[in-house]
């Protein structure tokens, strides 16, 4: 019995000096980060307004994939930068997009972000809206976008 005890003994010491250097999670405030993520998305769009594809090309990391709708995916920012531009000169619009998160996880120093988009011609009429999907992570401090994706509640337009 007494041998049993001892036993227990040391496990329990054993449990508790574990669990002792196991560091807490960190708390995440996740106002800021929701915060962070849309002045990102606020950035992106305002460069978009302004036809700076550099402005927009800066929201992701040097080897981001973007999945873009009708199209295969832009593989590093310099392919990213390079399809904004061609989309740039190509509109004819003259519109804008308003991003917003909608749903926002994070752990550690990463963060997936679910959110809505909205065009409007220059007129501010409603053209086409839509959902996306971000993955950022954070280096030097701030968050960069590793992966995206976007879809369109617009119908698919027939050729036919």
């Amino acid at each position: 019995m007494r041998k049993n005890l001892s036993l227990f003994g040391f496990l329990a010491f054993a449990v508790l000096s574990i669990s002792a250097c196991t560091a807490p999670a960190e708390e995440i405030d996740m106002e800021a980060v929701t915060a962070e993520i849309q002045a990102l998305e606020d950035g992106y769009a305002a460069a978009e307004k302004a036809k700076d594809a550099d402005g927009v090309a800066a929201y992701y990391s040097e080897d981001a994939v973007s999945y873009s709708r009708n199209s295969g995916p832009r593989v590093g920012r310099a392919a990213i930068r390079e399809s904004i531009a061609k989309d740039m000169a190509e509109d004819t619009l003259g519109g804008y997009s308003v991003f917003k998160v909608v749903d926002l996880f994070v752990e550690g120093n990463k963060a997936v972000e679910i959110g809505s988009w909205t065009q409007f011609d220059a007129s501010g009429a409603e053209t086409e809206n839509g959902n996306y999907m971000s993955y950022f992570e954070k280096s030097d401090g701030k968050y960069e976008c590793v992966r995206d994706m976007t879809t369109t509640t617009s119908p698919v337009k027939s050729d036919m």
